[in-house]
Parts: structure tokens; C-alpha cells; sequence
């Protein structure tokens, strides 16, 4: 059956214009030897073999886009991305088939709808851009029957999934009764007492007291197991005062960099873009006579403030004449029209930033901070490979220390993040694997500085010595008297306040609370205070025990939760759009399974191992 136009789901158009604008779909067709062109099939629909492979690309591009460093199939396959990938893939096949099957298809008036909806393809007007469609598609290196192929797929998937996961909707009692009992809130009185509360101080402990608690606690006072070993590292600071910067290589440094001490006159500028100079001159003309304002003009574009944002600008990066309307505006103001080189367009001034001068003199600091830490981390770069070597060859980390740059230290590793080499997490991620069985290797700290480390013992989990944790365990201790004491005056308070005392009375300072809810955050009381403090009846006092301190509480009312309220009435919303969106993956996924045991599904390895060859 055709199709009526609808949208495309927000994750497949997303998807798509950052792939086209970071030119990561188009890597060329996977040239594979013989008759191969899928990597399996559901049903007798095929999985073709250059959607795995510019699906893996994509991937690989993506990664290395967002760590900055080189990303291998290898490293995919171990992460189990590739198998995801192929699981994504047979998913969009199932439903193809199914389609097919039931008819659903994607006319032509369908397929121009959506291609006009999509941004990259659109010009300056916000229109259809054919010029715009060509290039994109160039630049992703596909041609436009293969894109268009794949988007009357993938609209025929979107209606295949609407028609399973739209229209479920939660029932109001259940919705009702999740937001009364999330959005009711307690009013209380409370009060703390801490040891300056005490009628008498605890006493002072004796050898038997810390031993027993010690015994007691002896968790507590547990190392775990722990990795004492040895490291030999190098960072750029440590050699910064033995590097040398001379005065030519600074004024070649402030010449090179003369753009950022010497900064022109500037402006915060958005630009608002329109298709024809009469439009550009009626938009001024509402704006001069008061009828709009620039917010409203940019929304009625379908625009957002952060789409027009030009950011800071200088007067070379205008045309003549935009330049000089935005440079005699006002802050606030708008000038224009003016030319782009998108079309005539309104100026929106938002801040003005004065020239900014720096002479030589004053910028030699910076410039030798810059200049001597670049040349540390070339000079440690350059020692890499030496420094690999002496260890292949037998040295060991003490004698880098003494023959090298390198320094040497200890350190008992249990995990934990600390300072100096542990605060690296290059370094604790290369320590979490070490073994005593493992040779020292140079390691990179991320920052231009290296590492090499081993380790010299496994130290199991074990109680620490009473003596070495003695200070920590009189702490303990005295915390657990102090707690008791107070708790038992409480008690006595806690049976006045229950009497019909008020809190002044029992002689305690209160602070009332209204309206807090189950997620309020309440860091002057206990830990989990709002947890008592809800399984309360009203009236009733409560005893909430700390470390060292005790509050006394006192529920004053249950506050029901205003269903009708506009609050209530977002949470309910947002409950029903999570637990739908839930609801409809859900369906979706018993869809895809249902369709593949229905059709079958066959994976070739030979194929899927042919890719991979040809990717490494």
C-alpha cells in the first residue's frame, strides 16, 4: 500500500545530518572478489554487504572523532560493536521483509516530503536545495538512488513501527497512583543533638575499650588487596628548567600567535537569514515599528537563537557593508538588511568587545610557559624509544632512574584514585592489569609525560595493625559513645515531645520544614532521614541516628499530592511519554523477533570475515 507522508523518527534524521555534515556515510562500496554481496539475509531479504561495511566505518570515524585517537576494527570486535552492528542490521532486514510482505511501501510525493524535511538539504530559505542534496550525497560518496533507496526503507520501517507502537497509553489510575505517591510531600519540626548536648562527656577510653572495638569493627580497619610496586616516570615539568627558550624563538612564537595578543575590534553577533531583500526589509520594517520582535522573527523561521549565532566576529569577517552597519549598532540593537553570503539578512548586535593590545614584553611569560613545555614534551617523545629499548634489553627501572631523566617511586595501588602518578588514569588502568609476572613497559601519561611500572608484591587483603589505624579506631569509638548518650537523652525528650511538649520546652532549638518531597536533599539531618521521615504518621516523634549526632523529629502533616496541580500534571505527562516510549521498544522488539523466527535468519561468516580482512 502507499504511503501518506510522516515523519521520520528524530534518531534516524539526527543520525543521518551528522553523518552527512561529518562526511562519515560515504567511504566507497566494499570492492570484494566473486559473487559475495550480502553478509546474510532474513527471509529472502538480503543483508548487503556494503551497508555492514559503511556501518562499521561509520562507527570506527565516529570513535575516533570523539577520542581523538586512532580506532581499529580490532578494538571494535573486542568492545562486541561489530556483532551489535550485524544485530542492528538483521532488526532493519526483518522489518524490510515484513514490509514487503505486507505491501507497505514509499511513494515518490512520500519520498520528496521527507527529503525536504531534512536540513542538510535545504538552502538559505529553508527550502529544498537541489544543489544542496547533490553536494551532501557527493560528499558522503553515495549516489542518489542508493540514498533514496535506503529512505523509502527506512519510511516503510517507521510505519511498520507507528502501526505496533503507537496509541499505548498508560492507564490514568496507574499513572494517578505512581505521581500521589511520588509528589506528596511532610511538614516537620526537628532539632539535632550533637556531643555539646551531652549533660556529661563520655569518658576517656581505656587499652580494652579500643581493642574491643577494633575487634568488633575490624572491617573497617581492612586493607584490600593491594599492589606495592615500583614506577619510574618522566613529565614535562620535570625537565621545564632545563629547557631553554631563546629571545628569537619568543617573537617568532608572539609573531605566530599575534592574532590572539593582538585582538581587533569585535562584536557578539546572530544573523537571521532571508530568501529576498523585500523580506528582509519588511521583517525590519515590523521590527522598527514595534509589531514584532527579533525572538519571534527567528521562531517563525523554525529557528532557534543558537542556529543564527554567529558567536564573536570582527569586521574583516563581514562584508563591507554588514560590517559596517553591525559595527555603528548599538548593543541590543538590530542593523540591517545587510548582505551575507547567504542573502540579505538582519543583524542582531548582543555585545561589544573592545580592541585588546598586547605588547611583547608583557606576553613573554605565557609564551615561555607555552614554548618550554611543548619542547619538554618533544624531548620526552624523543627519549621513547631509547628508553623501550633499555628495558627490551634488560634494565631495570632503577637504573633508568639512574642513568635517565626518569625518577623513581613507590606506591602501595589498591585502586583508589590519589595523587601524583595514581591521580594519572592511563596509569591506573595499565596498574588494575599488572601482575608480578609482567616486565615494565614505557606508557604514556596522556599529558606528554611517560611511565614505566612493576610490581614487586601482591599484599592480600588483611586487618591493618591496631597500632598503624589506633588514632582512626579512638575516633570510632568515641563516635559510638556519643551516639549512645545522645540517643538515650533523646528518648527522654522524645517521651516529652510525645506528652504535648513543644520542642522549646524539652529545651531544644526546632526547625520546621513544609513541602519537602521524597528526592528533597536535607544535609543537615542524618543520613536517611527522609526516608523515616515519610514512613511517619502525623503526630508521631521519631529518633534518627548519625555518626555523633541524633535529631529528633516530629511529622506535623502528610501533604497529599495535587493531582490537577500543573507540576502533578508534568510528571504525569513525562511518566506516560517514558513508560509509552518503553512500552513501544518493547513492541518493537517482539515485532523484529517475531518476524525473524517467522522468516529466518541466515548470517554468513565468510562474508562478514571477507569485510573484515579487507578493513585491516
Amino acid at each position: 500500500m502507499a504511503l501518506k507522508a510522516k515523519g521520520l523518527s528524530k534518531a534516524f534524521v539526527w543520525a543521518l545530518m551528522g553523518l552527512l555534515f561529518l562526511g562519515l556515510i560515504g567511504f566507497g562500496a566494499t570492492n570484494l572478489s566473486g559473487t559475495v554481496r550480502s553478509v546474510g539475509s532474513v527471509g529472502d531479504e538480503d543483508i548487503p554487504v556494503d551497508a555492514y561495511s559503511r556501518a562499521l566505518q561509520n562507527r570506527i570515524s565516529q570513535m575516533q572523532q570523539q577520542s581523538g585517537q586512532p580506532v581499529t576494527l580490532a578494538q571494535l570486535q573486542a568492545a562486541g560493536i561489530d556483532r551489535q552492528i550485524l544485530g542492528q542490521l538483521v532488526r532493519e532486514t526483518a522489518l524490510d521483509w515484513e514490509a514487503g510482505r505486507i505491501g507497505i511501501s514509499a511513494g515518490d510525493s512520500v519520498l520528496a516530503e521527507e527529503l525536504a524535511r531534512i536540513g542538510a538539504f535545504q538552502g538559505p530559505d529553508g527550502s529544498f536545495d537541489r544543489d544542496a542534496y547533490s553536494f551532501a550525497l557527493q560528499n558522503a560518496g553515495l549516489t542518489e538512488s542508493e540514498f533514496e533507496e535506503d529512505l523509502r526503507d527506512e519510511v516503510a520501517r517507521s510505519v511498520l513501527q507507528a502501526a505496533v507502537s503507537q496509541g499505548n497509553r498508560l492507564p490514568d489510575a496507574y499513572t494517578d497512583t505512581i505521581v500521589a505517591f511520588a509528589a506528596e510531600t511532610r511538614d516537620f519540626t526537628w532539632a539535632i543533638l550533637d556531643r555539646a548536648d551531652l549533660e556529661t562527656d563520655i569518658a576517656e577510653p581505656s587499652e580494652d575499650d579500643l581493642q574491643a572495638w577494633y575487634d568488633a569493627n575490624v572491617d573497617s580497619y581492612t586493607r584490600p588487596e593491594t599492589k606495592r610496586m615500583t614506577y619510574a616516570w618522566l613529565t614535562p615539568d620535570m625537565i621545564a628548567e632545563e629547557v631553554e627558550v631563546s629571545e628569537a624563538r619568543l617573537r617568532e612564537a608572539y609573531e605566530e600567535r599575534e592574532s590572539e595578543f593582538n585582538l581587533p575590534e569585535r562584536r557578539m553577533v546572530e544573523r537571521l537569514v532571508f530568501s529576498s531583500e523585500d523580506a528582509a526589509e519588511d521583517a525590519a520594517a515590523r521590527l522598527a515599528s514595534g509589531e514584532t520582535d527579533f525572538e519571534s522573527l527567528v521562531a517563525a523561521r523554525g529557528l532557534a537563537l543558537a542556529d543564527i549565532d554567529m558567536g564573536v566576529v570582527t569586521e574583516d569577517q563581514l562584508d563591507d557593508a554588514a560590517a559596517e552597519a553591525v559595527f555603528d549598532t548599538a548593543t541590543g540593537e538590530v542593523a540591517g538588511p545587510a548582505p551575507s553570503p547567504l542573502g540579505p539578512a538582519l543583524y542582531r548586535v548582543n555585545a561589544q568587545l573592545s580592541a585588546q593590545s598586547t605588547p611583547f614584553e608583557e606576553a613573554v611569560p605565557a609564551l615561555r610557559d607555552s614554548l618550554v613545555l611543548d619542547e619538554a614534551r618533544r624531548v620526552i617523545d624523543s627519549q621513547i624509544e631509547d628508553l623501550d629499548n633499555r628495558l627490551a634489553g634488560g634494565a631495570t627501572l632503577e637504573d633508568l632512574a639512574a642513568e635517565t631523566d626518569m625518577q623513581l617511586g613507590e606506591i602501595d595501588y589498591a585502586g583508589q584514585n590519589g595523587d601524583g602518578i595514581a591521580g594519572y588514569p592511563a596509569f591506573a588502568e595499565l596498574a588494575d592489569d599488572l601482575t608480578p609476572n609482567d616486565y615494565p613497559e614505557i606508557a604514556e601519561t596522556g599529558d606528554g609525560g611517560i611511565f614505566a611500572a612493576r610490581v614487586d608484591e601482591v599484599l592480600p587483603e588483611a586487618p591493618r595493625p591496631f597500632d598503624e589505624v589506633r588514632d582512626r579506631v579512638r575516633t570510632g569509638w568515641e563516635r559510638a559513645q556519643v551516639t549512645e548518650a545522645l540517643s538515650e537523652r533523646a528518648e527522654r525528650l522524645a517521651g516529652e515531645l510525645r506528652d504535648g511538649a513543644g520542642f522549646e520546652a524539652a529545651g531544644l532549638e526546632p526547625t520546621t520544614l513544609e513541602a519537602v518531597g521524597r528526592s528533597t536533599p536535607l544535609d543537615a539531618l542524618p543520613s536517611g532521614a527522609v526516608e523515616r521521615i515519610f514512613e511517619l504518621e502525623e503526630g508521631e516523634v521519631a529518633i534518627i541516628r548519625g555518626q555523633g549526632r541524633v535529631a529528633l523529629v516530629r511529622l506535623d502533616a502528610v501533604v497529599p499530592a495535587d493531582l490537577e496541580s500543573p507540576e502533578a500534571q508534568q510528571i504525569v505527562e513525562r511518566l506516560r511519554q517514558q513508560a509509552s516510549g518503553d512500552i513501544a521498544a518493547d513492541l518493537v522488539q517482539a515485532l523484529t523477533a517475531d518476524i525473524q523466527t517467522r522468516a529466518g535468519v541466515q548470517i554468513d561468516q565468510q562474508a562478514l570475515n571477507a569485510v573484515h580482512s579487507q578493513m585491516q
